[in-house]
């Protein structure tokens, strides 16, 4: 590849760029599957002890605790902290905030898994990961430019969001079905713009501090492809998920 024999600087010594993008989409996929693991164990002790969940969701009324509420409300909130607290947090308190936020997420997907029998969540994790792999290799592998495909799938993304807010008060079984399979063609899309803009920080990376920033810039993108996959997931199962 051309850009392998472009040179980037990192701790004072001379790298070749290509191995700069190795290392860095390296870190970027490590975090996220950390956080996904995280996420996943959260969510099986929460589904699986009566008591975690009451902490909750009151047993007997059925409303959201206190917990469930930061539990219910909080990721947005470090979703927001995160990105535009990049410049004043370390790399560790980023760190430390991405794990935090996953065990957060798999509190709340812990209803996933009394909702839907195990083998449909184990189905759909499964095709989820077959797509987002595939999605990310050729995100990553695409010599077209996926800049203008991103900001389609970004509108698509906004308008899932009105048409879902819309719905909330419809309730209509029809849009429902039509918003999921938005979700997952704009989530599928989303997956290889991602994994492209995150290849080109990676090769474009400068600067004196670089080390540093590339460590709080491979956490920043573990969350963004991170959310692709958790929302990729959550739109599949209304399609492959059986309600028990």
């Amino acid at each position: 590849m051309a850009e392998d024999f472009n040179q980037g600087y990192i701790t004072g010594q001379k790298i070749e760029t290509g191995v700069l993008v190795r290392s860095f989409m390296s870190n970027v996929f490590l975090w996220m599957t950390f956080a996904m693991v995280v996420t996943s164990i959260t969510a099986y002790l929460f589904a699986s002890s009566a008591e975690l969940l009451a902490t909750l969701m009151d047993p007997v009324t059925h409303k959201m605790t206190g917990l469930g509420w930061i539990v219910f409300l909080g990721p947005f909130g470090f979703v927001l902290l995160m990105s535009f607290g990049f410049q004043r947090l370390s790399p560790g308190v980023l760190a430390l905030l991405f794990i935090t936020f996953a065990v957060l997420m798999g509190m709340s997907l812990s209803f996933i898994l009394l909702a839907y029998t195990a083998v449909s969540v184990y189905k759909t994790f499964a095709v989820t990961a077959g797509m987002f792999g595939v999605m990310a290799v050729l995100g990553y592998s695409t010599k077209t430019d996926l800049s203008r495909f991103g900001a389609i799938m970004f509108m698509g993304l906004i308008g899932i969001v009105i048409a879902m807010l819309i719905n909330f008060f419809l309730a209509s079984p029809a849009l429902d079905y039509l918003i999921s399979v938005i979700g997952v063609v704009v989530f599928t899309g989303l997956t290889a713009y991602d994994v492209q803009k995150l290849k080109r920080i990676g090769s474009g990376a400068a600067g004196d501090n670089l080390d540093v920033n590339l460590r709080k810039l491979s956490i920043l993108g573990a969350l963004t492809l991170y959310l692709d996959f958790i929302n990729l997931f959550l739109f599949l199962l209304r399609f492959l998920g059986n309600r028990k």
